[in-house]
C-alpha cells in the first residue's frame, strides 16, 4: 500500500483504479513531493517530473474528487458567453480580477437547479487557493468545474484582450519618434547619432509593443522591412497572409533595427553584413512567449545605408495542438494516419511547403503516442514548440544536426522525431532508426505524397528500404476558411470555374456554394485555417511497384494504385472543405495545384 500523510489511502487506490498511474509512478511522484523543497502538487509532479499528459491527469484527479468536467471549446466561443464574462470580471474589484485572471477562472453561467449558483470553470479545480479567491471576490454559493487548460486560456484571452501598455505609450508622445529627419540618402550613420535614437523610450515602446500584439492578433510572424525615405514598415502574416500593422516616417530605419538587435539574445547589434539568428522571450498575458528572430542583410539604392530585413516567429506554445480530432483528418486519411503513427516501427513522413502545419501535425501525432514508459527523442534545428514528455536534443555550435543525428541511436530511444530530412545522411539515419524498431517521425519538402518516394530515390536510398521502412506518407496545406458571420451564398455560380477545379455537376447543383464579404469579426471575409491532406499508405502493390523501380520510379503507377486503394487527393480534400461550407472556390485553387 502506497502512504502519503498529505493524500489519503483511499484516494491512492481510486487513482490506481483509473488505470492511468502505475504504483510505482505514483510512489515516486509521492517521494518528490515530500522532498521537494517548494510547495508541490502532486498532479504537477506527475505532470512535469513524470511526463504524464496534463488534460489526462487532471481528468482523472477530477472523477476521483468528484469535480465535473465541462468540456468546451476555445475556438468556438459565442459573443453571449464572452459578454457574461466581460461583465463578470468588470463588476469585480481590480484585485479579484488580477487573481482570477491569475488563477485562470472562467465564468461559466449560473446552475439550471438553483440560479443562486454560480458556475465556475478552472484547469485545476484540486488548488483550494481557487476556492479562496471566488470566495473574496463575494460570491458565497458557486460550483467549480474543470476545462482543459488551453481551452480556458484561449476564451480568458478573446474575453480579456490585454492592454497592449506599450502601445498606449506610444500614443501618448509619438511625436518624439521623429527624431531624425535626414532625408539624404546618400549619408552614411553616425554611430553617436544612432545611439542617440535607440536610447529614445518610444522606439523600444513601438518594438514591445509589436511583439504584444502580433500575440493579442495571434500572428505567425512579423516581418520588419527598411525602405527608402527613412521608413521602416512592419508586418504581421494572420492566417498565412501579410498585412501591414504599422509605418513609421521620421527614424532611420538603422536606429529601430538596431534597438530589435538589442533586445534579441545571440545577435550582434554592430554586425550589419552577415544573416544572424537570435531569440526572444516576452511574458504577455501571464504566459511565456518565445520568438525566433531571423536577420539577413539586403540592398538599398542608398549604398552608404545599411539595412535588413527581420523576420520574427512567434512561438507560442497555447496553439500546440494535441488532440489529433482537431487537425482537420477525416475518412480514409484519419483511418490510415492513426494506423501508421500506432505502429511499433517504421517511419511517418509529412511534407509540404513552409508553414503549411508539418510541424503541428507532427507534435500531435507525438502526443497521441506518447507514454511515461517510452523514451521520445527529438532533433529539431531550430526547435519550435516545447514538447512536455519528450527529451528534445540541444543543437548548438558543439553539437550540430548531423553529429545530434548520429548520436540518437546509441540514446536509446522508443520514438524518434527528425525535425527535416535535410540531404542523404539525414535520410539514411531516419531509414535506419525506422528499420530497427524505432517510430520515426519526419519532414520533407515536395509538391505531393508520391513525389517524396521520388525525392528519396534521387537521394540514392536503397529501394528495399524505401519500400519497407515506411508506413506513411501525408501531404499537407493550410487553406482560410470562411467567417461564418458574414460569408454569402453564391447564387448565380460560375459553373465552368468549378468544374475545372474538379467539382462535379450533381455537387454543383445539389450543394450550397459561399464567397468571402468581410465584417468586424474577421479578415477581408477569412477566419482562421482549416488543413487538407494527401495520405499515401505503403501497401503491398506500393511497396512491389517501388522494389520493380529500376532507374526511374513510376509516380503515375503508385498514384493511380492509392487512388484505388482510396488516397484523395489534396485537391480532392480542399473541395471537400468548399462542400461543407468551410472555404471557397478560390481558396481550392490558392491551396492546390494539379
Amino acid at each position: 500500500m502506497i502512504v502519503n500523510s498529505h493524500i489519503p489511502n483511499t484516494v491512492v487506490e481510486m487513482l490506481t483504479n483509473e488505470g492511468l498511474f502505475t504504483k510505482t509512478d505514483l510512489n515516486k511522484a509521492y517521494e518528490i513531493v515530500a522532498k521537494s523543497d517548494k510547495k508541490q502538487s502532486l498532479e504537477n509532479v506527475l505532470i512535469k517530473e513524470l511526463g504524464y499528459d496534463r488534460h489526462k491527469v487532471y481528468q482523472a484527479f477530477c472523477r476521483v474528487y468528484a469535480f465535473r468536467e465541462i468540456k468546451i471549446d476555445g475556438t468556438s466561443v459565442s459573443e453571449g458567453w464572452l459578454k457574461f464574462i466581460r461583465d463578470m470580471y468588470e463588476s469585480l474589484p481590480q484585485s479579484s480580477q488580477d487573481s482570477f485572471v491569475d488563477k485562470k477562472i472562467l465564468p461559466f453561467g449560473y446552475s439550471e437547479k438553483n440560479n443562486e449558483i454560480t458556475i465556475f470553470i478552472t484547469p485545476d479545480p484540486t488548488d483550494r487557493e481557487i476556492d479562496r479567491v471566488i470566495r473574496q471576490a463575494g460570491f458565497k454559493r458557486f460550483e467549480l468545474s474543470y476545462g482543459k487548460l488551453e481551452d480556458v486560456e484561449e476564451i480568458l484571452h478573446k474575453a480579456l484582450p490585454n492592454e497592449n501598455q506599450f502601445l498606449e505609450n506610444l500614443k501618448e508622445v509619438t511625436d518624439e519618434l521623429s527624431y531624425i529627419d535626414d532625408e539624404d540618402e546618400e549619408k552614411g550613420l553616425d554611430e553617436d547619432e544612432l545611439t542617440a535614437a535607440i536610447n529614445k523610450s518610444l522606439l523600444v515602446n513601438l518594438f514591445e509593443g509589436c511583439l504584444i500584439e502580433a500575440v493579442h492578433k495571434g500572428a505567425s510572424d512579423i516581418h520588419i522591412i527598411p525602405k527608402e525615405g527613412n521608413i521602416t514598415e512592419i508586418h504581421f502574416r494572420v492566417d498565412g497572409r501579410l498585412a501591414l500593422w504599422h509605418k513609421q516616417d521620421g527614424v532611420k530605419p538603422e536606429a529601430f533595427l538596431a534597438v530589435v538587435k538589442d533586445r534579441t539574445r545571440n545577435v550582434d547589434r554592430f554586425e550589419w553584413d552577415v544573416a544572424q539568428d537570435g531569440f526572444i522571450q516576452r511574458e504577455v498575458d501571464h504566459y511565456l512567449i518565445r520568438f525566433r528572430v531571423s536577420i539577413l542583410p539586403i540592398v538599398s539604392s542608398a549604398f552608404t545605408r545599411k539595412y535588413e530585413s527581420v523576420v520574427i516567429r512567434v512561438l507560442d506554445d497555447r496553439k500546440v495542438i494535441t488532440d489529433l480530432a482537431k487537425l482537420g483528418f477525416d475518412g480514409f486519411a484519419k483511418e490510415e494516419f492513426l494506423k501508421a503513427i500506432k505502429k511499433p516501427q517504421g517511419m511517418v513522413i509529412l511534407t509540404g511547403p513552409t508553414g503549411s502545419g508539418k510541424s503541428t501535425t507532427l507534435v500531435a501525432a507525438l502526443h497521441q503516442v506518447m507514454s511515461p514508459e517510452l523514451n521520445v527523442l527529438t532533433v529539431e534545428d531550430p526547435v519550435e514548440y516545447n514538447i512536455k514528455g519528450a527529451r528534445q536534443l540541444k543543437i548548438s555550435n558543439k553539437m550540430n544536426f548531423d553529429q545530434a543525428i548520429r548520436s540518437i541511436l546509441r540514446h536509446d530511444p522508443d520514438i524518434v522525431m527528425v525535425g527535416e530530412i535535410r540531404d542523404t545522411k539525414t535520410a539514411e539515419i531516419g531509414i535506419k532508426l525506422a528499420n530497427t524498431g524505432h517510430l520515426t517521425f519526419s519532414t520533407l519538402h515536395t509538391n505531393d505524397a508520391v513525389s517524396v518516394i521520388s525525392r528519396l530515390f534521387k537521394m540514392d536510398i536503397e529501394p528495399f528500404l524505401i519500400a519497407y521502412a515506411i508506413n506513411l506518407v501525408v501531404a499537407q496545406r493550410l487553406m482560410r476558411t470562411l467567417c461564418n458571420k458574414c460569408k454569402k451564398q453564391i447564387t448565380n455560380i460560375d459553373k465552368d470555374y468549378a468544374l475545372s477545379l474538379g467539382f462535379t455537376e450533381q455537387e454543383i447543383t445539389t450543394h450550397t456554394f459561399y464567397k468571402p464579404v468581410g465584417c468586424d469579426s474577421c479578415k477581408k471575409g477569412f477566419a482562421g485555417r482549416v488543413a487538407i491532406h494527401e495520405v499515401l499508405p505503403f501497401t503491398p502493390e506500393i511497396r512491389k511497384l517501388i522494389l520493380s523501380a529500376s532507374g526511374e520510379l513510376d509516380e503515375d503507377s503508385i498514384r493511380e494504385s492509392a487512388l484505388k486503394y482510396g488516397m484523395i487527393t489534396l485537391r480532392a480534400s480542399a473541395r471537400r472543405r468548399v462542400i461543407e461550407g468551410r472555404a471557397c472556390m478560390e481558396e481550392v485553387a490558392a491551396a492546390t495545384m494539379e
